[in-house]
């Protein structure tokens, strides 16, 4: 599958779903489709996953711990080397 963003993964996913729950589809075009849909799901399973390791990393602290903190919007720490990038 080529190289595909993870948004519009996610819009053909919406479409599978609704196509299959219309329930008019025949059986091979369902499992047809059912199958593209297992497979945007893995491709969108990892791409989450790969962007959750590289929060992780933004937040790793100087002595390489992750803290975990609640996400403020707006909020900027003075000392935070990432919010001044």
């Amino acid at each position: 599958m080529a190289m595909i963003k993870f948004e519009e993964a996610l819009a053909r996913l919406e479409t599978i779903a609704t196509e299959l729950e219309r329930g008019d589809l025949p059986l091979d075009e369902s499992l047809k489709i059912f199958e593209e849909g297992i497979r945007l799901s893995k491709t969108c399973l990892k791409m989450l996953d790969e962007a959750e390791r590289k929060v992780e990393i933004l937040i790793q602290d100087k002595d390489g711990k992750k803290r975990l903190r609640a996400y403020n919007l707006g909020a900027e720490e003075a000392d935070d080397p990432v919010s001044s990038v």
